[in-house]
């Protein structure tokens, strides 16, 4: 995570404040040849965020950093919706067997990313864990928990501990852990997310983080409450109207207008995979049984 004259803008983007992300970046000037790259890879990161990757491809030439190439190659990805997969999964191979490329943070983090959103999060794993930025180790702590090590989720959040306690990624890391570990974990977790907000700014991935919290701790309303505050920050918010589909069902309220919106926004949301899954192995069980 950027320190100094970047520290708006890299702690705007880890809270999911996209647009003041943006708009913090536009803002600084006089900067070295490195900052004013690191500055454009978060601006066009929060942009990616945004749902905007077009920005992205637009106003990143061929001749850019390869930091900014690499921002690049995942708006590439986002906006094909997965279907330049195998072209660009092919470019990150090439760049990791380049020495030149395979120690760039940046390189390493995108290349994580997409490895993420395909679902191979050991591919991921091995680009974030090689890292020694906050980035990369708050990566590898969600790869961590995705593969259902918290053991190794716990030993790397210690080592982000070390290196800036106080950072944010390392408080939103924290939480993560925490919401795993369960128990009254939970409620450790609910009160970095608050804090967070109540510091910064509340963002829908604040909001989402509290209403996540609260669903563990059996607490609905409360969290149905979080997800609808969410939502009036970023309407297009996956996680926040896949919980809230989920919070309706506990309170025994509608679901079909949240499960239309998420389909809208997005219709490959594990979410609703899952729920198509269940679906048809309702109706191939049904079928068996009048057969």
């Amino acid at each position: 995570m950027a320190d100094g004259a970047l520290f708006p803008v890299a702690n705007a983007l880890a809270i999911g404040a996209y647009q003041q992300a943006v708009n913090e970046a536009q803002t600084l000037m006089g900067l070295s040849e490195t900052e004013a790259t690191e500055r454009d890879a978060l601006m066009y990161r929060a942009y990616i965020a945004m749902g905007s990757p077009k920005v992205v491809l637009d106003e990143v030439t061929d001749g850019a950093p390869m930091a900014l190439q690499a921002v690049k190659l995942l708006a590439r990805y986002v906006n094909s919706n997965g279907a330049e997969s195998d072209a660009i999964l092919a470019t990150i191979t090439e760049w990791l067997a380049d020495p030149a490329c395979s120690t760039n943070p940046t390189v390493l983090l995108m290349a994580a990313t997409i490895y993420a959103r395909e679902g191979n999060y050991n591919e991921a794993l091995k680009c974030s864990h090689v890292g020694t930025t906050l980035d990369l180790m708050a990566m590898s702590v969600q790869m961590f928990l995705q593969l259902d090590r918290v053991d190794f989720a716990e030993k790397q959040l210690r080592a982000m501990s070390q290196l800036d306690d106080d950072a944010t990624l390392t408080q939103l890391a924290t939480a993560w852990v925490n919401v795993r570990l369960g128990a009254n974990k939970i409620q450790e977790a609910y009160y970095v997310y608050s804090e967070l907000g109540e510091k910064f700014s509340w963002t829908a991935r604040l909001y989402a983080g509290c209403a996540a919290c609260q669903m563990h701790m059996g607490r609905f309303e409360e969290a149905e409450r979080d997800l609808l505050e969410a939502l009036s920050k970023d309407a297009k918010d996956s996680d926040a109207l896949a919980n809230l589909i989920a919070c309706a069902m506990h309170l025994g309220k509608p679901t079909a207008r949240h499960v239309t919106q998420l389909t809208s926004v997005d219709p490959n949301h594990p979410a609703l995979l899952r729920m198509k899954s269940l679906e048809d192995s309702f109706a191939r069980a049904s079928a068996a049984s009048v057969a």
